[in-house]
């Protein structure tokens, strides 16, 4: 499987999922801490891949995305943004709205 076919099947499979640097418990920069932190208070589960260990994923997402910087939050296949739309919709109540509704069907 080539990594296109990796990134859009993990897109697929995963209702919530986030591209970021490290882990949600062990984020390696800034805006992967900011935008994991405001996932995990949402309170539902979520996938993430860790880029920093997968360079193809890294290097071939931003231009299947047409997003070129991490982390990235996709939502039932669709890319919904970064960190400053992530932390903006957290401060909104919009991310949790979102995350539920996605997370219930």
């Amino acid at each position: 499987m080539d990594v296109l076919d990796t990134i859009k099947q993990q897109i697929s499979e995963n209702t919530v999922i986030l591209y970021m640097k490290g882990s949600p418990n062990a984020p390696q920069c800034g805006f992967s801490m900011r935008a994991s932190q405001a996932l995990m208070a949402c309170g539902q589960r979520f996938a993430y891949v860790d880029i920093l260990s997968n360079p193809e994923i890294r290097s071939e997402l931003p231009k299947y995305a047409n997003w070129p910087t991490f982390p990235q939050l996709w939502v039932k296949g669709e890319l919904i943004g970064g960190c400053d739309i992530i932390t903006e919709m957290h401060e909104k109540g919009e991310l949790k709205t979102l995350v539920d509704e996605a997370t219930a069907s």
